[in-house]
């Protein structure tokens, strides 16, 4: 289900994905087991190569199956998927095996890529997980080696978000507690 708005990233730039410190969605598959979970802890870590960090509790579904697989995907979703966004982080696929389909989450498959992505988000980053035992197990920390990286192009083209000028329906999410979000707000900048 790919669509004429997503357009590829240079890996150089991924970082800026992440950078303005959305709440991500993070999806994972092993064989045909699958699943997605919001989480608030994400930050691009290196430029070249491009690399992430994701905060990933060992009670989650998706951690395992990120262990399983060795990859995952970051996707920075918007004010439509809001009330998604909420529930993929408060329902366990543990607890609730139909998860995906109760939250309404719509999953599709870019460059034969065999990791869901979220259909809807304005942003996608695939990632291999550099293992670092000690930072998994004591810390709930993973670092990934971004792969591969879209994003749509109503609101991020040539290397840059555009959210001035984007819908309401398309800025970026910012997860504070108990299910209180804020958008990103309007462009500012520092005089040189």
């Amino acid at each position: 289900m790919s669509s004429p708005e997503i357009i590829a990233v240079e890996l150089a730039k991924a970082y800026r994905l992440l950078n303005h410190g959305p709440t991500v969605l993070v999806s994972a598959q092993h064989e045909n087991d699958k699943d997605v979970m919001a989480a608030a802890w994400a930050c691009a870590l290196e430029l070249t190569p491009a690399k992430v960090t994701v905060v990933l509790d060992k009670s989650t579904k998706t951690r395992q199956l990120v262990e399983q697989s060795g990859y995952f995907a970051l996707q920075v979703p918007c004010y439509a998927q809001i009330d998604m966004v909420h529930q993929l982080g408060t329902i366990s696929q543990f607890d609730q095996p139909n998860k995906l389909e109760d939250c309404k989450t719509e999953l599709f498959y870019q460059d034969e890529l065999k990791v869901p992505l979220v259909s809807g988000s304005i942003a996608w980053l695939v990632c291999k997980v550099i293992p670092e035992p000690h930072n998994q197990q004591t810390h709930d920390l993973f670092i990934g080696s971004v792969i591969a990286a879209w994003a749509d192009s109503r609101v991020f083209r040539d290397g840059h978000w555009y959210f001035e000028d984007a819908a309401k329906e398309l800025r970026s999410l910012h997860y504070i507690a108990g299910g209180t979000f804020y958008l990103i707000g309007e462009e500012v900048k520092a005089k040189l």
